[in-house]
Formats: structure tokens, sequence, C-alpha cells
């Protein structure tokens, strides 16, 4: 049963619901949400919930009806959210799970791990023990296996994932890994998913090869039930009729599931199809679907793999996959999970270290401009992912540098370009004037413009919709097709808290989904921009004395002034073809004070050879007037 709780109920008699529910022998779980809190009561014996209702403190009492209960949306109406490590799982994002199907060798599951982690991946998957149709076949390598897997785990950061297959190897296992799998063929081994579930650590459950949706959230409830709130669901295809494929691959399940549970639920296409070809539009089939991510098999060698090696993608494949899901994710509105960028993580340590030596306490900060809802926060939010990082608001894009240079933030995040309306000159003026922050690392966040108003409103009601001018000149035609008037304000999630006080069901504001939650407004209509190619890149930005050397960057920010002389700059520019490097920008801005001469702002791709963009930039120092390096970093 769902106890819901009053708003204003006292601790005291939240405990004792509790534990009048525990006297009757039912598990008692809490789930905070949005709007309430609920105690989720389960167990074998019934209670007459009449008497529940007239404990001080309860509001309502709800039976659920599903079999599943602690797995049922009617308990949690929220997506279930949980980190794994350094990686969030469920929610908007798209996780990715990458590696071979077996541990074959140290060398093997490092090469592959390296890979992947390269390409974007975020954890690594790989098989210690391989529960096999035929008992000649390889079987994997065990605990030696898992130590690998280990290894590889911490030396790229990725959290492991790899399959149980007795519940004797639990306790043993947990010394090695992050995530518990269980495999197909073991879904209803009921006193397997007993034993995982009590060890209290996050399980990757796979679909049965001819098991029911029901079937399958029933075996996430014995996890549950037996102590783990944090359950991944596979589906990886069926075994049907169907013989020209590997398994059928039920992408269906993936919108029926999330409608059932809050758990979140991803797609295994390597297993579920069996070829390497049909893997990657599988994958992006996925995702379309509206999975929560993808479990992916990749082998550096994949026609010498000792298990699976016709379903294992080439790196090289699935480098490529991971580029076009980082496309097609913002276009079904989620991001791309990237692991945290390395240099954050220093300068993230650096700044524990000095608040420790001052005796300071909490998060430390990352400064955006606008509103609680605002873009930048969603950027700031995505590129700290999994961090203690409070995003902080701050009136003005000047604010954010003066409070990075002062120390009150560790970060700025600074909107540069939109793929629409172009760069932010504004901001691309203050890298320049501020030559002590250094360019961090880049996040791109998918602008996807939604209609919010008070709860209750009909869309035919609005008459006057405010946003920031950018915004409505991106929904104009949606707009100008219903008649709506557009009302220029400072800034979209301002324009949405403005609407939220105002409560008059005639007046809308265009502004984030996030902007919705935060100032408890209706989304009436989503995606409404013009162009849905509507992206915004921002840079974040820190002090240059926090920053270390890193080797691996592959992107560099510079800017630099030139003689007022015939060639002067073709010369310049000359230098970045002669050593081969990647120009992927090419901004100019008046310098003040100087009329009619100009600073030039260059992005460019840094080659694995680092030597020659440090050649290249001793070269540019020699041709150009001013040269500064505004930072070097991941893209």
């Amino acid at each position: 049963m769902i106890i819901v709780l009053h708003n204003m109920v006292k601790d005291a008699e939240k405990q004792h619901i509790k534990e009048y529910l525990e006297s009757k022998g039912l598990k008692v779980r809490e789930i905070v949400g949005e709007k309430e809190t609920v105690l989720g009561a389960v167990g074998p014996v019934s209670i007459d919930i009449r008497q529940v209702e007239l404990l001080p403190g309860v509001a309502q009492v709800i039976p659920i009806s599903k079999p599943y209960k602690l797995a049922s949306r009617e308990l949690k109406k929220e997506d279930t959210v949980f980190d794994v490590g350094p990686v969030t799982v469920g929610g908007n994002r798209v996780c990715v799970i990458a590696g071979p199907c077996a541990v074959e060798s140290r060398e093997q599951i490092i090469e592959t791990a390296l890979a992947v982690k390269k390409a974007g991946a975020v954890m690594l998957r790989g098989g210690a023990f391989k529960p096999r149709t035929s008992p000649y076949s390889f079987q994997g390598l065990g605990e030696e296996g898992c130590r690998y897997l280990k290894e590889a785990g911490e030396l790229t950061g990725m959290p492991v994932v790899t399959e149980i297959v007795s519940p004797a190897d639990a306790e043993m296992m947990k010394e090695y890994i992050d995530v518990y799998q269980i495999g197909a063929r073991n879904m209803q081994n009921f006193e397997l998913l007993k034993k995982v579930g009590s060890m209290g650590m996050p399980v990757l459950l796979k679909r049965g090869l001819s098991a029911t949706i029901e079937e399958w959230l029933m075996a996430a409830e014995y996890l549950m039930a037996s102590g783990t709130d944090k359950v991944i669901l596979c589906e990886r295809g069926i075994r049907t009729y169907e013989t020209m494929t590997r398994n059928t691959l039920d992408l269906s399940a993936v919108p029926v599931v999330q409608k059932l549970s809050h758990l979140p639920v991803i797609v295994d296409p390597s297993h579920a199809t069996g070829l390497r070809n049909k893997v990657l539009p599988m994958a992006l089939a996925g995702i379309a679907a509206g999975a929560h991510g993808l479990t992916i098999e990749v082998h550096p060698n994949p026609e010498q793999a000792s298990s699976d090696g016709p379903q294992s993608l080439y790196p090289e494949q699935f480098e490529k996959l991971m580029g076009d899901l980082e496309t097609l994710s913002s276009v079904v509105g989620k991001e791309l999970t990237r692991l945290p960028d390395k240099r954050h993580l220093e300068l993230a340590a650096k700044v524990k270290e000095a608040a420790d030596i001052k005796g300071s306490t909490g998060s430390s900060k990352a400064a955006f401009q606008g509103m609680h809802g605002a873009y930048s926060e969603q950027a700031a939010l995505t590129y700290f992912n999994g961090s203690d990082v409070e995003a902080v608001s701050v009136s003005h894009f000047s604010n954010i540098f003066k409070d990075v240079l002062s120390g009150d933030a560790d970060w700025g995040v600074v909107p540069l370009e939109n793929s629409v309306a172009g760069s932010i000159l504004e901001n691309y003026d203050l890298l320049y004037r501020y030559p002590d922050l250094q360019i961090i690392g880049e996040v791109k966040i998918r602008v996807r413009h939604n209609l919010l108003a008070a709860s209750g409103t009909k869309l035919e009601d609005i008459k006057k919709v405010y946003s920031h001018p950018q915004a409505l000149s991106q929904c104009a035609d949606w707009l100008e097709k219903r008649g709506i008037e557009a009302v220029s304000f400072y800034d979209t999630a301002g324009a949405a808290a403005w609407v939220s006080n105002e409560k008059n069901p005639a007046i809308a504001a265009i502004a984030s989904a996030d902007a919705a939650g935060y100032y408890g407004l209706d989304v009436l209509a989503e995606g409404i921009e013009t162009n849905p190619h509507n992206y915004t890149r921002f840079a974040i930005i820190a002090r240059q004395d926090m920053i270390s050397p890193d080797s691996s960057v592959d992107k560099a920010s510079l800017v630099f002034s030139v003689a007022d002389e015939a060639g002067s700059l073709s010369s310049c520019l000359s230098v970045f073809s002669e050593y081969g490097l990647n120009m992927k920008k090419l901004e100019s801005r008046p310098i003040h004070g100087k009329p009619w001469s100009y600073m030039f702002y260059i992005d460019l791709d840094i080659p694995s050879d680092r030597t020659v963009f440090d050649k290249a930039v001793e070269k540019i120092k020699t041709l150009s007037e001013d040269f500064r390096i505004l930072g070097l970093y991941q893209g």
C-alpha cells in the first residue's frame, strides 16, 4: 500500500507510522517526491487500511494493484535516478555501457577499456563468469577476470558491470565490481535474485529469453524486496518464431515498462541482433524509443574473440555510434552522460583542500547567468553530473567572471554560441578581458523551448507569451499560427517565474522543462521552436592558478591580433594548414580603444601528437602582435 503523508507531518508522527507498519510485518520505504512524501509498505500480510488512515500524519492510503509493488509506478510517480560512482543513471540521461562479451586477458580488457572510454562510454562491461549453452565453450576467467576488470575500471575511472551466475560468488565479486548483472538465463533464478538484492548494490537485470514484461518486473521486485533500490532493467531481445535474427528486439517494451515502472530501462542491441552491422541502427532505435541507455559489446579484435565476436563492434565503429548518439539524444530531449572531466575533478580536489584549510564546508560552486531553470543551469548540471557542485545564479555574464576570479565561485558556465542565433559576443570580450581565467571544458545543450503556464490553463486561452527575445524569435512560427502575442522578457527562466507569480490564465512563458518544475507550471506544448537543431555551446572557466596541465586535452581556444598590413591575417591562418590543424571556428571582435583594429578568436583541434600543436603556436606568436591561449580542454 501507499501511505501519503500530510505536508506538515511531524517527524515523531512519521516514525510512529513506520513502527506501526513494521509491527504488522510490513517492509516500509520512504519516498520523497517533488510534491509529496509517501511511505511504501509491502509484505506477505494483509492489513485493514482504515486503521492506517486513522494514524496522525496520514493524508491518504492507496492500495497497490500491481503484483510488483516496489517496482511499480503506483508506488513512485517520479523516475528513479541514482548514481553508480561518478555516473548518474536514469532521468533524461543516456548512459552507455561498453566492453567485451568476455574478459580474456588483462591486456585485452585494458585495451578495450581505454578505447571505449575515449569514445565516450561511462561504464565498463565484461564477463568474468560466462553461462554458455555448451559446456565446452569458454566459461570465463572467474575471479581472475574480476581482478582484471577492477584494474581496467580504476585505470579509466569507469564503474564496472559484470554478470553473476552463482549466489556463492556474490561476496567475492563485491570487492571487484560496481554493478551486478543478472543475465537472461538467470532472470528467474530466485535464490540468486534474493542474494544479489541483499548486497544493496546496483543491479542490471536482463529480460529472460521468453519472459513477459510482468515476469521481468516481478524479478526486479525480488531484487528490491531483498534490499536494493538501484535496479536497471535491460531489454535484450526475446525468443520468437523469427529465425532471420538472433532474437526479436522488443523495443515496444521500453515505453510500456516506463509507464508501468519508475526504474530506468536500457537496451542491449548486441545480444538482440547477434551481428555487428545490425547493432548500430538498433542502438539508435532504442534511444529513439526512450531508453535511458545502452550496453554494447566492443572488442579490439572481434574475429579473435572467445565469445560473441560477430556481434562485437570494432572500436572505430563504437566511436561512430557515440557520435550518432550525441546527436540523437538531444533530439529526443535527453543528454548523453559523460564521465566528469579529469581537469574539473583535479580542480575540485584543490578547491576542497583550500576549503579544509579555511575550515569551511559545503559543496563547490559553479556560477551561471540567469534564474533557476535557465538553460545555463542545465549546462552546469550536465557538465558537473555526479559531482558535488552547486549551480549558483548570478544576474549578468560579467558577474560570472568576477565571482570566479574572486573565489566566490569555483567555476563559471558561460554560453559562447548558439547554432541558430550565432555567437554571444559579450562573452568573447570577457574571455579576453580576464587573462587570469581559462577555459577548462565545454558542454553542448539542446535548447528545447516549451510553452509553460499556470496549472489548469488551457492552450486556447493563452493571449500573450513572455520570454527572452531570442526564444520568441526561435518560436515565432508556432506563435504566429496560433495568434499569440509575443512579449519580450529579460530571461526565459525569469519569464517562467513571473508567469507563475501572476497566476493569469491568459499568459504563458517560453522556457525549459526544468523551469516548469522550479516554478510549478504546466507544460502545455513541448519543442515549439521552429528549428529543432538548436544547440548552445557553453565554456567552463576556472582560475588559471587552479588548473593543472593535462596531456589528454584535444581542443584549444586561442585569441590574437595582427598588424594592419596586407597578408598579416592570412600568414597566421596559413600556419594551421601548414601543420595540418583543423580549425573549428573563427570569430573577429573589435579591440576596445583601438578603432578598426580586431582580435581574432580561433577554436581548433589538438592532434594526438601534441608537439605539432606546440610548434604551430610558437610560429603564430612570431607572426601576431598579441597572442593568448584562452584554454586547452577536452572538446
